[in-house]
Protein backbone atom coordinates (compact mmCIF):
# COMPACT_ATOMS: atom_id res chain seq x y z
CA UNK A 1 0.00 0.00 0.00
CA UNK A 2 1.26 3.48 -0.73
CA UNK A 3 -0.45 5.25 1.60
CA UNK A 4 1.18 6.15 5.29
CA UNK A 5 -1.38 9.51 5.87
CA UNK A 6 -5.35 8.74 6.35
CA UNK A 7 -7.26 11.54 4.36
CA UNK A 8 -8.41 14.06 6.31
CA UNK A 9 -9.14 18.00 5.73
CA UNK A 10 -6.13 20.10 4.57
CA UNK A 11 -4.18 17.23 3.06
CA UNK A 12 -3.74 16.49 -0.68
CA UNK A 13 -4.98 13.34 -2.95
CA UNK A 14 -2.58 12.77 -5.57
CA UNK A 15 -4.02 10.38 -8.32
CA UNK A 16 -1.62 7.53 -9.09
CA UNK A 17 0.19 8.31 -12.79
CA UNK A 18 -1.81 5.85 -14.74
CA UNK A 19 -4.98 7.04 -14.11
CA UNK A 20 -6.86 6.64 -17.00
CA UNK A 21 -10.50 8.94 -15.60
CA UNK A 22 -10.10 12.17 -17.65
CA UNK A 23 -11.18 13.64 -14.83
CA UNK A 24 -8.94 12.77 -12.64
CA UNK A 25 -5.61 11.84 -14.69
CA UNK A 26 -2.59 13.25 -13.49
CA UNK A 27 -5.03 15.41 -10.53
CA UNK A 28 -3.81 16.65 -7.06
CA UNK A 29 -7.08 17.49 -5.37
CA UNK A 30 -7.27 19.26 -1.92
CA UNK A 31 -9.27 17.66 0.67
CA UNK A 32 -11.64 20.13 2.56
CA UNK A 33 -13.58 18.04 4.46
CA UNK A 34 -13.65 14.42 5.98
CA UNK A 35 -16.07 12.85 8.44
CA UNK A 36 -18.34 9.59 7.97
CA UNK A 37 -20.22 10.69 5.56
CA UNK A 38 -17.77 11.30 3.25
CA UNK A 39 -15.41 13.46 1.76
CA UNK A 40 -15.28 16.35 -0.02
CA UNK A 41 -12.62 18.03 -2.06
CA UNK A 42 -11.49 20.64 -5.10
CA UNK A 43 -8.71 19.40 -8.46
CA UNK A 44 -6.05 22.14 -8.06
CA UNK A 45 -4.59 21.48 -11.32
CA UNK A 46 -7.56 21.44 -14.09
CA UNK A 47 -8.66 24.53 -15.85
CA UNK A 48 -12.01 24.68 -17.76
CA UNK A 49 -11.33 26.57 -20.14
CA UNK A 50 -13.59 29.48 -18.43
CA UNK A 51 -12.93 32.76 -16.70
CA UNK A 52 -14.63 34.02 -13.65
CA UNK A 53 -17.23 36.68 -16.23
CA UNK A 54 -18.57 33.47 -17.95
CA UNK A 55 -19.70 31.86 -15.00
CA UNK A 56 -21.14 35.74 -13.03
CA UNK A 57 -22.17 38.52 -15.24
CA UNK A 58 -21.73 40.97 -12.39
CA UNK A 59 -18.32 39.92 -11.94
CA UNK A 60 -15.82 42.87 -11.80
CA UNK A 61 -13.45 42.48 -14.99
CA UNK A 62 -10.71 40.12 -14.51
CA UNK A 63 -8.75 37.11 -16.16
CA UNK A 64 -9.04 34.88 -13.04
CA UNK A 65 -9.37 31.48 -14.54
CA UNK A 66 -12.19 28.90 -13.01
CA UNK A 67 -10.99 25.24 -12.22
CA UNK A 68 -12.60 21.71 -12.81
CA UNK A 69 -13.38 21.06 -8.92
CA UNK A 70 -14.60 17.76 -9.93
CA UNK A 71 -17.46 16.08 -11.46
CA UNK A 72 -20.29 16.83 -8.53
CA UNK A 73 -22.35 19.39 -8.94
CA UNK A 74 -20.26 21.18 -11.74
CA UNK A 75 -22.69 24.09 -11.86
CA UNK A 76 -21.85 25.72 -8.75
CA UNK A 77 -18.80 27.72 -7.61
CA UNK A 78 -16.63 27.44 -4.91
CA UNK A 79 -13.33 28.82 -3.72
CA UNK A 80 -10.25 28.48 -1.55
CA UNK A 81 -8.33 31.23 -0.33
CA UNK A 82 -5.35 32.39 2.00
CA UNK A 83 -6.50 35.65 3.15
CA UNK A 84 -9.17 35.38 5.85
CA UNK A 85 -8.07 39.26 6.71
CA UNK A 86 -9.70 40.33 3.25
CA UNK A 87 -12.57 37.79 3.06
CA UNK A 88 -14.40 36.80 6.05
CA UNK A 89 -16.16 34.06 7.25
CA UNK A 90 -14.42 31.31 4.99
CA UNK A 91 -13.76 27.60 6.82
CA UNK A 92 -10.27 26.63 7.47
CA UNK A 93 -9.57 23.22 5.70
CA UNK A 94 -5.47 23.51 7.19
CA UNK A 95 -2.50 25.04 5.81
CA UNK A 96 -3.60 28.76 5.81
CA UNK A 97 -6.19 27.79 3.19
CA UNK A 98 -10.07 28.70 3.71
CA UNK A 99 -13.00 27.26 1.82
CA UNK A 100 -15.90 29.76 0.82
CA UNK A 101 -16.75 33.41 3.05
CA UNK A 102 -18.25 36.10 2.11
CA UNK A 103 -18.46 36.78 -2.00
CA UNK A 104 -20.02 40.21 -1.77
CA UNK A 105 -16.46 40.33 -0.18
CA UNK A 106 -14.67 38.60 -3.11
CA UNK A 107 -16.33 40.84 -5.24
CA UNK A 108 -15.25 44.02 -3.66
CA UNK A 109 -11.49 42.78 -3.24
CA UNK A 110 -11.41 41.98 -7.01
CA UNK A 111 -13.17 45.80 -8.36
CA UNK A 112 -10.91 47.57 -6.28
CA UNK A 113 -7.80 44.93 -6.65
CA UNK A 114 -7.20 44.06 -3.59
CA UNK A 115 -6.58 40.57 -4.13
CA UNK A 116 -4.33 38.69 -6.60
CA UNK A 117 -4.68 35.23 -8.40
CA UNK A 118 -1.91 34.14 -5.54
CA UNK A 119 -4.63 34.04 -2.82
CA UNK A 120 -7.47 32.87 -4.51
CA UNK A 121 -8.45 29.98 -6.53
CA UNK A 122 -12.26 29.66 -8.14
CA UNK A 123 -13.63 25.74 -8.77
CA UNK A 124 -17.00 24.80 -10.81
CA UNK A 125 -17.86 21.55 -8.95
CA UNK A 126 -16.21 19.53 -6.66
CA UNK A 127 -14.72 16.04 -6.17
CA UNK A 128 -16.78 13.84 -3.76
CA UNK A 129 -16.58 10.23 -1.64
CA UNK A 130 -19.89 8.89 0.00
CA UNK A 131 -18.25 6.63 3.06
CA UNK A 132 -15.26 3.92 2.81
CA UNK A 133 -15.53 4.99 -1.38
CA UNK A 134 -12.57 6.95 -0.86
CA UNK A 135 -10.77 3.93 1.78
CA UNK A 136 -11.91 1.70 -1.41
CA UNK A 137 -9.73 4.08 -3.93
CA UNK A 138 -7.38 3.87 -1.37
CA UNK A 139 -6.27 0.09 -1.27
CA UNK A 140 -6.48 -0.15 -4.51
CA UNK A 141 -3.60 2.72 -4.88
CA UNK A 142 -5.12 5.01 -6.94
CA UNK A 143 -4.09 7.65 -4.84
CA UNK A 144 -1.72 8.79 -2.42
CA UNK A 145 -2.48 11.51 0.19
CA UNK A 146 0.01 13.87 1.21
CA UNK A 147 0.45 16.47 3.78
CA UNK A 148 3.98 17.61 2.39
CA UNK A 149 3.33 20.69 0.75
CA UNK A 150 2.89 24.60 1.59
CA UNK A 151 -0.15 26.45 0.29
CA UNK A 152 2.10 27.95 -2.31
CA UNK A 153 1.44 24.78 -4.35
CA UNK A 154 -2.33 25.14 -4.29
CA UNK A 155 -2.34 29.22 -5.54
CA UNK A 156 1.27 29.98 -7.31
CA UNK A 157 -0.42 29.62 -10.70
CA UNK A 158 1.39 26.68 -12.27
CA UNK A 159 -1.50 24.12 -12.86
CA UNK A 160 0.55 22.34 -15.62
CA UNK A 161 3.44 21.37 -13.38
CA UNK A 162 1.33 20.66 -9.99
CA UNK A 163 1.31 17.21 -10.27
CA UNK A 164 4.97 16.96 -10.67
CA UNK A 165 5.37 19.42 -7.90
CA UNK A 166 3.23 17.25 -5.32
CA UNK A 167 5.32 14.22 -6.49
CA UNK A 168 8.40 15.54 -6.16
CA UNK A 169 7.14 16.76 -2.52
CA UNK A 170 6.80 13.18 -1.37
CA UNK A 171 10.58 12.43 -1.30
CA UNK A 172 13.31 10.35 -2.71
CA UNK A 173 10.82 6.93 -2.72
CA UNK A 174 8.03 8.47 -5.76
CA UNK A 175 10.42 10.94 -7.12
CA UNK A 176 10.84 8.49 -10.10
CA UNK A 177 7.05 8.22 -10.71
CA UNK A 178 7.11 11.78 -12.08
CA UNK A 179 8.73 10.58 -15.74
CA UNK A 180 6.16 7.90 -16.04
CA UNK A 181 4.50 8.27 -19.19
CA UNK A 182 1.05 9.29 -19.13
CA UNK A 183 -0.47 6.45 -21.24
CA UNK A 184 1.91 3.50 -20.47
CA UNK A 185 0.88 1.61 -23.69
CA UNK A 186 2.25 4.41 -25.78
CA UNK A 187 5.51 3.54 -24.68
Amino acid sequence: MLNNLEPAAGRLLIAEPFMLDPGFKRSVILLTECNGQGVVGFVLNHTSGLFMNDAITDFPETETELFNGGPCNNERLHFLHRCPDKIPDGLPVGNGIFWGGDFEAVKTMFQLNLISRSEIKFFLGYSGWEANQLDEELDRNSWIVSDRFNNDLVFNGEEEGLWKQAVKNLGERYAHIVNFPTNPQLN
